[in-house]
């Protein structure tokens, strides 16, 4: 996983389905490491050579891929808001442990709440009746969890298109996908302590009830639209049993049984806020957190959010079926979609791993403008992943002498797709060194590194020799030319390393500037 660390952090409920953040484990049984980026640029424009790509099994026998003309760079900000948000520590102890003392917010008085929740209640079958206890829980996220919020609000343009469009086909209200937020914070790969898992926390279980894969390999109730239909399925039953949607969410919490024994300990009352003292504690707070955050999402322009739009909508991806077993790591190395933003559009499989499984159909989720580059070189790239899979991985006292290792520690910041490029490696190596079985990371945390190439070999020699009398050697870029094709024409030089040390800041090459290609 990649991981960045906020300082801040929004609220959480644990339930049968709580949660935690996990990525799972990138595997590739490669040799031959190369870090790629979709970059071929030229005065603006994206260039595409006409040449045929033969498949070879050294990863570098691959490097002229090219991308479609209307590919479109990415935001940077953006993805790794995506892929490395990391709000889930902080939410079960923020809903568990749930607040409802009086906070001074004079930015909203009560009257206008009122009004506001008057107004919400007459458009949602939910009862967003004014109490004292809701409006402390408002304020309170308004007051100490707004940066989380903002950042979450980013997020949901991504997800909530396709929450609204499951649920609308089960005829359950739109705002439920809120729900989304209070369980998971939006992390698909988000699992708890008891192992719910998913953007919706379904438990093993539960997940194969309601005929989610849960395999070696895969794992649905991480996949966004599986996970969501099969929640939309649970909440009309829910719903069926209880025929209200504030006793349908204590049962998604805390199941049918808690909530009925609450029923009956009041004396019989089915409204929400009259069991609420007989529930557990962790379902106590689960529906004053979920008004809550639909309030703040319904009234965000009111109190002022300015949530960062995604640079691209889930609308602007597409599937394709994947004939037989490639690892994202591969398909990262022969599209040039980063292996975080590909982690992030494929979180069902659960090793990075797209298995080949008969009588099942795996699809492998792309940017719609990789969709091109992927299905034009198609048996290209699955006779590059087939190579790669035969190959026997060296061992490391063959592949890197043991005085060349590098122990980096991990700061702000860091997670495992930045520390990869940093050294030319690649996520799964860094993994498979230190043992790791995601991808979170803690600051302070030392880490096992083998530079790419450390130990020299000919070819690093050969440039060293070869480099100008500053001590530098440079390289003229030429029609067709990329980032990535350029790093690979030098030993142990990845495309960061160029971007550094020229001080670019995008993958635009224009013909004729002249690159510094080693230091």
């Amino acid at each position: 996983m990649t991981i960045k660390i906020f300082l801040s952090a929004y609220f959480c409920v644990v339930t049968i389905f709580g949660f935690s953040q996990t990525k799972t484990d990138s595997i590739v049984k490669a040799e031959t490491i190369v870090i790629k980026t979709n970059d071929s640029l030229i005065d603006g424009k994206l260039i595409t050579p006409q040449k045929i790509i033969l498949a070879v099994v050294d990863s570098l026998g691959i490097k002229n891929l090219q991308d479609l003309p209307e590919a479109a760079e990415l935001e940077e900000k953006w993805l790794e808001e995506l892929y490395s948000t990391s709000l889930f520590d902080t939410i079960y102890k923020s809903v568990t442990e749930l607040k409802y003392d009086p906070v001074d917010y004079p930015e909203l008085s009560t009257d206008t709440l009122k009004a506001r929740l008057k107004r919400l209640n007459a458009r949602t079958p939910f009862n967003v009746e004014y109490n004292p206890s809701l409006e402390n829980v408002i304020k309170n996220y308004l007051k100490h969890r707004r940066t989380s919020m903002e950042r979450l609000m980013g997020l949901s343009h991504f997800y909530f298109p396709m929450f609204e469009q499951e649920f609308d086909n089960y005829n359950i209200p739109l705002e439920m996908k809120y729900l989304s937020i209070v369980e998971s914070a939006l992390k698909p790969r988000a699992r708890s302590r008891v192992g719910a898992t998913g953007l919706w926390q379904f438990m093993f279980a539960t997940g194969k009830e309601y005929k989610l894969d849960v395999s070696s390999y895969v794992d649905e109730r991480s996949d966004p639209i599986k996970s969501t239909t099969a929640a939309a399925q649970y909440l009309s039953r829910l719903y069926r049993i209880f025929g209200d949607w504030d006793l349908a969410l204590a049962a998604y919490n805390s199941g049918p049984g808690n909530v009925n024994k609450a029923i009956r300990r009041s004396g019989g009352y089915k409204n929400y806020w009259n069991i609420r003292q007989n529930l557990p504690r962790e379902t106590a707070g689960y529906v004053p957190a979920f008004l809550a955050t639909m309030y703040i999402f319904e009234f965000a322009e009111e109190h002022g959010f300015k949530p960062e739009r995604p640079a691209f909508q889930h609308i602007q991806t597409d599937t394709i079926h994947v004939k037989q077993m490639i690892t994202l790591d591969q398909v990262a190395e022969t599209t040039g979609v980063n292996i975080e933003e590909l982690q992030f559009l494929n979180p069902s499989y659960k090793l990075d791993i797209i298995p080949k499984v008969e009588g099942k159909t795996y699809v492998l989720r792309l940017p719609r403008e990789a969709v091109g580059v992927f299905t034009a070189n198609e048996d290209e790239i699955y006779a590059f992943a087939k190579a790669e899979f035969n190959k026997r991985e060296k061992p490391l006292p063959q592949l890197f002498n043991a005085d060349t290792k590098v122990r980096y520690r991990v700061k702000n910041g860091d997670y495992l797709g930045k520390i990869a490029r940093k050294y030319g490696v690649r996520v799964s190596q860094i993994k498979r060194w230190n043992g790791l079985r995601s991808n979170n990371l803690k600051i302070g945390q030392r880490l096992t590194i083998y530079p790419r190439n450390p130990s020299g070999s000919t070819k690093t020699q050969h440039i060293s020799k070869t480099v100008s009398k500053a001590g530098k050697k440079t390289y003229k870029v030429k029609s067709g030319d990329s980032l990535w094709s350029i790093a690979q024409k030098f030993s142990g030089v990845s495309v960061q390393n160029i971007k550094d040390w020229n001080g670019i800041g995008s993958n635009k090459l224009k013909i004729g500037m002249t690159l510094v290609v080693s230091k």
